[in-house]
């Protein structure tokens, strides 16, 4: 982010026989960051070392940094132990049954949005 703005796009395919299904529980998304692939992104649900993550950012409002190591990696995260964090407001936009967006609203109100998150079913 640092660069610039970041787009995120997260699509998934349209099945006719998941005409029911809302647009944040479908499971398997392609994933693209500033139209170039990067892969694929899955839905989980959130685990006891996730709960844990939550509890310790849940005081911060706003903010970017890094929660240390405790008990040696007590988050279960990389070699070091240290995870980093973004905790921000984003404003969630509806196009239709089909495609969703969250944008991060910055406090300063610059006017654009630094982060993208765009879903999409084609």
């Amino acid at each position: 982010m640092a660069s610039g703005l970041v787009r995120i796009a997260l699509e998934c395919d349209r099945e006719p026989e998941k005409k029911s299904m809302r647009l944040l529980e479908e499971s398997l998304w392609r994933t693209y960051c500033n139209g170039k692939k990067y892969g694929y992104a899955t839905r989980r649900e959130c685990g006891e070392k996730d709960r844990k993550i939550l509890k310790a950012v849940e005081p911060i409002s706003m903010g970017a940094g890094v929660l240390p190591a405790e008990n040696n990696g007590d988050f279960g995260a990389e070699s070091d132990g240290e995870i980093m964090y973004m905790r921000a407001k984003f404003e969630r936009v509806l196009g239709s049954r089909d495609s969703e967006a969250f944008y991060m609203m910055n406090p300063d109100n610059n006017g654009a949005p630094e982060l993208s998150v765009y879903l999409l079913r084609v």
